[in-house]
């Protein structure tokens, strides 16, 4: 149904023309009738039909399990996810090419803009070099992956990359990319995405519809297929009032993430609504949306509205693509004025008058504390999660243990080797140690922060907070102050506008004066690139099993996600980041408690240094100009000196090194047969891994750094890798080997076969303790499939596609859980992987599983269908069995399909192969 409008020039998928005919459009939220325009326009009658026009014409409030499909406007990839992408397309590129077909056919469908964030690492922090040589580093690390992508640039098309240093691929998209509507083929149709990263709602923030899918999906859409998804429930998310004095945007977003948490909105649609929007700029919502799968949901929508069009003015969008935006939107009913009367599936309301300092962790971002209660919440986490009997901070002081020369010193010195055993302080369990270096000395202790980061697009891209948190360092450099000298402290811009501005204001300096020197434009500690610790502090950490803290104004903090050696994370303000670095502890009440001591002896406390939000906005009007964007986005595509002159292969087919450790071509399509291979049902399978609830993609795939005692250590030393050069699991995404090799490899996961933390099960019946790859493997040499047991919500987290990779490479046939998260769920039947629940109220548990049972899953072979009941019997060692039923969580017809041919992309390159 398509019209062009009086005042445009285009052709639009009608939604006006619908509710002219009595469609009830007026009550559809904003971001279903975005989805009906996607599904009116690209109507076919085959992929997308009268049914699914239908479902959403007449969306159900209460919610529906019919699915319905989305053709996305472009797909957004930074380099971790992109990498595995690329390998794949040109991995289905070769073998098209050996079955004789054209390898210009196989190309990404719609654009793709590739963006290289994940890779750059906090090896040098605190000076004025910092920059340079972690760049030096990332190129040194990461050349045979940059060529690859340099490859790509001109080998695909309708594909760009954005080299490494220039940014963070969603503060790029909101700044740059993001368009509000689009021009195609004589048409005007609703910017929308999907991204190879959870964190791509942000663009929500700008009224753009997108969200994260796994690289299997993003890959699908290029390939031009619909992303298929059950129809959402739309929560309406109310705000009134508008944000306090004393608080800032990431307090807000805390303080949702608990709520919405709380709420339940896993797989929902969220859309904002309320007079609290008039107060919050594209960048406050930015900072909301860009949480959304912290909060559990699909998305976090935010309509067009002024707000949305005084940004894409500031950030030098065309006045001619900002006239598009306001016609299209207005004539197309997806225009905001704050008068809709919207049906909502349920309505949760806050009043931004009541927010007070927040932070939160120190394992989930959902574990919301106010500032004022921190130093009481961090002793109960103290006495519950490690059993040692917390001392408030002031009294401790007067403890001799805690003076020097008392009992419980341990000394680690940067000039020798000799180290003392790790000294427990009773009765309070409490571990200690004195530092002393050639330049000093101090004393550090449970509750030390050794990381802070202001990093992450989650703030990085709000003006308001980055330039708060240099007003903060001017007030607390003022004043004599400085960062502890325990504390790693670092700066990582999402574009390079912000470094423009911050010069501009001055407040670089106060921030590198403080020793947050920019370290790089990237990612860094939000996804676990925080560098190694100092080697004083990395020894004190391990040798005294302290309980070290980090800060960070990122997004995520998992266990194990920002260092390995940091067993407590915390989400803030860039602002409170500063703040905590000053005091080094995070078991203090930051609002009472000195921040420190002038040079004449004066306390010093946080409100003294806050800035009013009158001086951030007044340093923003003058530090921040139009022309900053203009001339960082014109050369955003060209890179540093360092890509300019990186070499790389040229031509359309991509030749493979087969001594590469980076980049190898995957097993999934070679010699793909023309026809799926018939489904068979699940004889006599053995459980790899038996695990409990929020098992997230942080647990199950490759990530972070590995050693050379685990599975993919010894496999890179074999191929005569040294341990130096090791890098990181997300640097190898290109790598199958490594990968299969990392996935359920986290050090702290926790296998329920075996009392051994960390990535390590048992093989039945030698009930030998081995990795979880090599129990798989020694299963495979008896052609045994596996499975794996866990709990609720099994594959939270970011949109790893490596966590369906890996585990379909391991043997694992299914996955049977009380629940799974969205993303996951479908990047393990576009693997191949059959994702099953427990019977509604039970569990592995209450059904007496051990893990020790052989499993029989039948009605898989015969008449499968979306959500079919298959039949599972777990035989246990004294020949007792368990039966129950288990839902197959092929949610639509087209999972089915897709899990037939063992994976969405073998269904693609099959359906090529035919053409």
């Amino acid at each position: 149904m398509t019209n062009k409008s009086k005042t445009m020039k285009h052709k639009i998928a009608s939604l006006k023309k619908l509710q002219d005919e009595g469609k009830d459009i007026h009550r559809l939220p904003f971001s279903i009738r975005i989805l009906l325009e996607n599904v009116l326009r690209n109507h076919d009658g085959f992929a997308i039909t009268d049914d699914h026009l239908d479902t959403l014409i007449n969306w159900n409030a209460n919610g529906t399990d019919k699915d319905i499909p989305f053709k996305p406007a472009r797909v957004l990839m930074q380099d971790f996810t992109g990498v595995p992408a690329v390998v794949d397309i040109t991995s289905i590129r070769a073998e098209f090419v050996r079955k004789g077909g054209d390898s210009a056919k196989i190309n990404p469908a719609i654009p793709v803009d590739l963006v290289i964030d994940h890779s750059v690492q906090v090896d040098y922090f605190g000076t004025d070099y910092s920059y340079q040589k972690n760049v030096e580093r990332e190129y040194e690390r990461n050349a045979e992956r940059y060529q690859l992508l340099k490859w790509a640039q001109q080998g695909l098309t309708n594909l760009t990359v954005v080299p490494p240093g220039m940014g963070i691929c969603h503060q790029v998209n909101l700044e740059y990319l993001a368009k509000g509507v689009v021009e195609r083929d004589g048409w005007a149709f609703p910017d929308t995405l999907v991204g190879t990263d959870s964190h791509t709602p942000m663009v929500n923030g700008i009224g753009v519809l997108g969200w994260g899918v796994g690289g299997i999906e993003a890959e699908a859409a290029m390939l031009d297929q619909p992303v298929y998804f059950t129809c959402p429930q739309v929560v309406g998310l109310k705000l009134s009032g508008e944000i306090p004095a004393g608080c800032t945007a990431t307090d807000m977003v805390l303080s949702i993430t608990k709520i919405l948490r709380d709420t339940g909105v896993v797989g929902k649609f969220v859309e904002v609504f309320g007079d609290g929007l008039d107060k919050l700029s594209v960048t406050d919502r930015a900072t909301i949306s860009n949480m959304s799968p912290e909060f559990g949901c699909t998305v976090t929508y935010f309509p067009i509205d002024d707000q949305t069009l005084e940004y894409m003015d500031r950030t030098n969008r065309s006045q001619e693509q900002i006239n598009l935006v306001k016609e299209y939107c207005q004539e197309n009913m997806l225009w905001r004025t704050g008068t809709e009367e919207i049906e909502y599936s349920k309505v949760v309301e806050l009043d931004l008058n009541t927010l007070e300092p927040t932070v939160a962790g120190p394992k989930r971002p959902q574990d919301k504390i106010l500032v004022k209660e921190l130093d009481s919440k961090f002793s109960s986490i103290l006495e519950t999660d490690f059993d040692r009997n917390y001392v408030p901070f002031d009294d401790r002081r007067e403890h001799a243990w805690l003076n020097e020369g008392g009992s419980g010193t341990q000394y680690i010195e940067d000039d020798t080797d000799k180290h003392q055993d790790t000294v427990t302080v009773e009765p309070n369990n409490l571990r200690s140690v004195k530092i002393k270096l050639k330049n000093g000395e101090y004393r550090l202790s449970d509750g030390s922060i050794v990381i802070a980061a202001i990093t992450s697009c989650t703030n990085t891209s709000n003006p308001s907070v980055m330039v708060g948190a240099g007003l903060v360092a001017k007030k607390a450099v003022e004043r004599g102050l400085r960062t502890r000298s325990w504390v790693k402290t670092s700066l990582a811009p999402g574009s390079k506008v912000v470094t423009k501005y911050l010069n501009r204001s001055g407040l670089s300096t106060d921030l590198e004066a403080l020793r947050f020197h920019t370290v790089g434009y990237g990612c860094t500690s939000c996804i676990g690139n925080s560098g190694p610790l100092p080697t004083h502090i990395a020894e004190a950490v391990d040798n005294s099993e302290m309980i070290v803290a980090s800060v960070l104004s990122g997004n995520r903090n998992f266990e194990a996600r920002v260092h390995p050696q940091v067993k407590m994370n915390f989400l803030m303000s860039p602002m409170l980041v500063v703040a905590y670095a000053l005091i080094g502890r995070v078991d203090v009440n930051l609002l009472e408690h000195p921040l420190s001591y002038d040079p004449n002896g004066e306390p010093v406390y946080l409100k003294d240094i806050w800035p009013s939000q009158e001086e951030i906005n007044q340093t923003i009007k003058e530090a921040m100009r139009k022309e900053d964007f203009e001339e960082v986005y014109s050369v955003i595509f060209d890179g540093e000196e360092e890509w300019k002159t990186l070499p790389a292969p040229e031509g359309k087919e991509y030749i493979w090194d087969d001594s590469s450790t980076y980049i190898r071509e995957v097993p999934f399509f070679q010699d793909i047969s023309s026809e799926p291979i018939p489904l068979t049902d699940i004889e006599s399978a053995r459980v790899l891994l038996f695990l409990g609830d929020s098992v997230t993609t942080d647990h199950i795939s490759p990530a972070g750094s590995f050693n050379e005692e685990s599975a993919a250590g010894q496999y890179l030393l074999s191929q005569g890798i040294e341990r130096k050069d090791f890098n990181s699991y997300g640097s190898r995404r290109g790598n199958h080997e490594v990968m299969m090799r990392g996935t359920f490899a986290n050090v702290r996961i926790k296998n329920k076969i075996t009392d051994r933390e960390g990535g390590f099960s048992v093989h039945f019946p030698s009930n030998e303790t081995l990795t979880v790859f090599d129990t798989a493997m020694k299963y495979q040499e008896t052609n045994t499939p596996l499975v794996v047991l866990a709990g609720k919500d099994y594959g939270s987290g970011s949109s790893r596609d490596w966590a369906a990779k890996g585990s379909s490479l391991l043997g694992i046939r299914a996955v049977i859980a009380e629940s799974f998260e969205r993303i996951h769920r479908s990047n393990l039947v576009g693997m191949g992987v059959l994702p099953l629940e427990f019977p509604a109220g039970e569990s592995a548990e209450s059904l007496g599983l051990s893990g020790k049972e052989e499993f029989t899953i039948t009605g898989i072979a015969e008449d499968l269908k979306p959500f079919k009941m298959v039949h599972v019997s777990a035989k246990k060692e004294s020949g007792e069995t368990v039966v129950f039923e288990a839902k197959a969580r092929l949610d639509s017809d087209i999972d089915v399909e897709y899990f037939k041919h063992g994976g969405i992309l073998q269904y693609v390159l099959r359906g090529y192969l035919k053409k």
